[in-house]
């Protein structure tokens, strides 16, 4: 037997302030774009394969910056018939795909440099440092823009861009100081491959946060154990099992579950899931539950329930449920 409980909805909110991002985002693509344009000439006339890798790494940048600000835009879209959780796993996309543009100009450099090393080229160290030290102030200054928005997993991919720039132009800097005193041209291929690294580095824990949001993983800062216990903590609940919890965006979780509870009236019942969801709330910051509340447990596998397998019946697929009809709390 199953109770049929609906609580109140409260609505999913986006996860940043959409419209302070966006004009950031805004302001952040017109710096980047200039620097682009200053880092390309002057590393060509300065022959600096640091300054040139520069310009590639801002170019992908930009494109992290323009698709933050399309995904900022899609995440304050509200749900729909058809997007029924709207766009907020847009942000989570964007931020897979900067990732993995990053990756391939980490590689870009690392090829590049390590002709350089092969061959080397003259490079001039005053002009390389004057461009650098012009970055190191943008950069730093976007970067401090985009902290305080850098819990969204989208801003801090762009946040982390930014920041790698900031410490990879001050590295150029440093380079072109060592050329000019030493004049081992050397230093700038080996820069070049640091600021490779450095991007493969950031990229890759990018790629694997994202592909966890993406498939659905239980979010690193939640322990399942301890959202089980919480529940079954609520006065009236004998087990939670078949429990899940997954990310919708980096920062709105939801979650799925089986609740046994004792013999009661709906009443009561009601009670009882809307302290359920209170405890979910406020202390794991899961704002969007479904919860079958139920009197007879159903046979679990480490907590959770199979699905039925759908039985075949003159053409047609059947499922059966052997523990009653499904009946769902929303907290929107």
């Amino acid at each position: 037997m199953d109770v049929d409980v609906k609580s109140d909805a409260v609505k999913v909110t986006p996860a940043q302030s959409g419209g302070t991002m966006q004009r950031i985002l805004k302001f952040s693509l017109g710096l980047t774009f200039l620097y682009i344009a200053a880092t390309l000439y002057f590393g060509l006339r300065a022959h600096s394969l640091a300054l040139i890798s520069e310009a590639g790494h801002n170019v992908s940048d930009f494109l992290a910056l323009a698709l933050s600000f399309v995904a900022v835009y899609l995440q304050t879209r509200p749900a729909t018939d058809e997007k029924t959780f709207g766009y907020q796993r847009a942000g989570v996309l964007a931020a897979f795909v900067n990732a993995l543009t990053l990756i391939v100009l980490s590689a870009w450099i690392a090829i590049a440099a390590i002709h350089r090393f092969a061959s080397p080229v003259q490079v001039e160290p005053h002009l390389m440092m004057a461009v650098a030290a012009a970055g190191v102030v943008m950069n730093g200054a976007i970067a401090g823009l985009l902290w305080k928005f850098s819990r969204d997993v989208n801003i801090r991919s762009v946040f982390l861009h930014m920041l790698g720039d900031t410490l990879s132009t001050a590295a150029v800097i440093l380079g072109g100081v060592g050329i000019l005193f030493s004049g081992l041209q050397w230093i700038d291929p080996l820069l070049s491959l640091l600021i490779a690294a450095m991007i493969l580095w950031s990229s890759v824990a990018i790629v694997r946060e994202t592909l966890h949001i993406l498939l659905e993983g239980t979010p690193r800062n939640l322990n399942l154990a301890d959202i089980r216990k919480a529940m079954e903590k609520v006065d009236g609940v004998i087990n939670v099992h078949d429990l899940h919890v997954w990310s919708l965006g980096s920062q709105s979780h939801a979650l799925a579950s089986h609740v046994q509870v004792v013999e009661m009236d709906v009443a009561r019942s009601e009670a009882l899931l809307n302290h359920m969801n209170h405890q979910l709330r406020d202390h794991f910051g899961i704002n969007h539950t479904t919860i079958q509340v139920e009197i007879t447990d159903c046979p679990t596998v480490d907590g959770c329930c199979s699905p039925p397998e759908p039985e075949v019946i003159d053409g047609h697929s059947h499922h059966h449920h052997g523990h009653g009809a499904h009946d769902h709390s929303h907290v929107h």
